[in-house]
Formats: C-alpha cells, sequence, structure tokens
C-alpha cells in the first residue's frame, strides 16, 4: 500500500485512539444519570441529562470561584513567562560564544529537571510567598520559562538582524525593539507556548496543592475536593461533568490559536 495513504491513516487511527476515546468516555459519561455511570464506558446514556448534571455541579460545588481562581494564575503567569522568555531568547539568540551556549543550555534544562517540591515551599515561606497567589505565579514563572526560551530562541535566529538595525537607526531602543518589533513577528511560536503552558497551569494540582493548597480554589483543586467528598464519591456522571466543564476554555483556546501551532513548533523547535 502506497506510504501517502498509510501513514494519514496511521496518524488519523492514533489521534482517534489517544484523543477521541478519552473524550468520547468523558462526554457520554457526563450525559449519564449516576446509576448509569458507576461503571464509566463508551456506551450512549438511555436518556441524555447533561444540561441537569452541569446544573448540578454549578449550585453544589464552588466551580466558579474555581474558574477564578485558576485565571487569575493563568493569566499572569502566561503573560510574564512569555515576555521574559522572549527578551531572554532574543538575547541569546543576537549573542555568539561559548558561554552564550552554556546559559543557553542552563536555561532550557528546566525541560528535563523537575522542580525541588520541598525547596520551592521552603524558600516560598522564606519569601513569605507561600499560599499566596503571586508566590504560585512565581512558581510557574520559573518551571515554565525553559519552555519558552527552548521555542523562541530558534524563532529569533530566523528574524533578519537587519530590521532590527534599521529600528535602531530610527532611534529605538532594545526595549522598543522587542516590544515593537520582536514580539510580533514572534506571534506564531508564542501561541504554542501559550497552549502549552495553559495547559500545564490549568491542569495542575500538585504544585498548587502545597503552595496555594487551602487557601484559594482552583479547578484541579476543587475538582479534587469535590471527588474525594463522600456525597460525590460515586457520582461519577458528576465528576466527569465538571472535568467536562473545566476543559472548555482549553478547547476554545485551542481553537484560537490552532492555526500557529504547527507553525510555531517547526520554526521554533526544528531550526
Amino acid at each position: 500500500m502506497n506510504k501517502r495513504i498509510v501513514q494519514p491513516l496511521c496518524a488519523v487511527l492514533l489521534a482517534v485512539v489517544l484523543v477521541g476515546v478519552p473524550l468520547w468516555t468523558v462526554v457520554v459519561t457526563a450525559g449519564k444519570s449516576q446509576a448509569e455511570a458507576l461503571t464509566p464506558d463508551m456506551s450512549l446514556p438511555s436518556h441524555w441529562q447533561l444540561w441537569s448534571n452541569v446544573s448540578t455541579v454549578v449550585g453544589q460545588t464552588r466551580i466558579g470561584w474555581a474558574y477564578l481562581g485558576s485565571l487569575l494564575l493563568l493569566v499572569p503567569s502566561v503573560a510574564v513567562v512569555l515576555l521574559i522568555g522572549s527578551m531572554a531568547s532574543w538575547v541569546l539568540a543576537r549573542r555568539k560564544g561559548r558561554l552564550v551556549s552554556v546559559i543557553y543550555a542552563l536555561g532550557i534544562s528546566g525541560i528535563i529537571l523537575p522542580p525541588a517540591v520541598v525547596t520551592l515551599v521552603l524558600l516560598l515561606r522564606q519569601l513569605g510567598l507561600a499560599g499566596h497567589p503571586i508566590g504560585m505565579i512565581c512558581a510557574y514563572v520559573g518551571m515554565y520559562l525553559s519552555t519558552v526560551v527552548f521555542f523562541v530562541t530558534g524563532f529569533v535566529r530566523m528574524v533578519p538582524e537587519s530590521l532590527e538595525e534599521a529600528a535602531r537607526i530610527d532611534g529605538a531602543g532594545p526595549m522598543r525593539v522587542v516590544l515593537t518589533l520582536i514580539l510580533p513577528l514572534l506571534r506564531p511560536v508564542l501561541a504554542t507556548a501559550t497552549i502549552l503552558i495553559s495547559l500545564y497551569v490549568w491542569n495542575d494540582v500538585f504544585y498548587a496543592f502545597f503552595v496555594v493548597g487551602g487557601r484559594m480554589d482552583t479547578l484541579p483543586l476543587n475538582l479534587f475536593t469535590v471527588a474525594s467528598a463522600g456525597v460525590h464519591l460515586n457520582n461519577w456522571h458528576l465528576i466527569f461533568t465538571y472535568v467536562l466543564l473545566m476543559s472548555v476554555p482549553l478547547v476554545a483556546l485551542f481553537v484560537v490559536f490552532q492555526r500557529s501551532i504547527i507553525s510555531g513548533i517547526t520554526s521554533g523547535a526544528v531550526k
């Protein structure tokens, strides 16, 4: 069989298995009654009650406050890490030498080196930021700065230096060059980084539990509380409904930036 047919077919089948099956299971379980959802599977519900389950989740949980808490962490974290990461990547892309190569290697090492949770919590306590949103935002910025540097540095190297030279001749300083020239050209790769970092921050329960757990509601922490409560222990239809509501913003974000994802990955990571 022709490779032009086999490869796309394998890609579609892999996407169906890895994405389609879990998504279908979440949707159909969220539309079932409590009795039908006791054993989650891919079968259709005998009677759809998705809107009823949504109403129950909204009324019986703190999902509204959890949405607000997640947004308060997500928006500043993504904005700060993209800005700092873009400026650092611009410097690393325009400088040459062994020292710059070493700094770049250290900068992207965070992708494979996990942060030390105990040290992180102790440091935030010493700074008086443990249990506060600012401390969590600082932790996210530090953890995901490597991802931005990795994607953006390769993309900046593709931008002709003549554009920056022309801007400097017009009297633009370094900050103005970055904000008015470099950042607009980085939209494809920044869209890719936004998707990845938003996915990490929005679904994070591990680090949020140790830093702001108990003092601030986020969607993963609130879902953990709801799923652990005795009254919701066997209410899989409500838990899957919560998961569905929690996934809506990420799906919307993906739809908005989907055209930029492939170009951002290929231009930033491959070059």
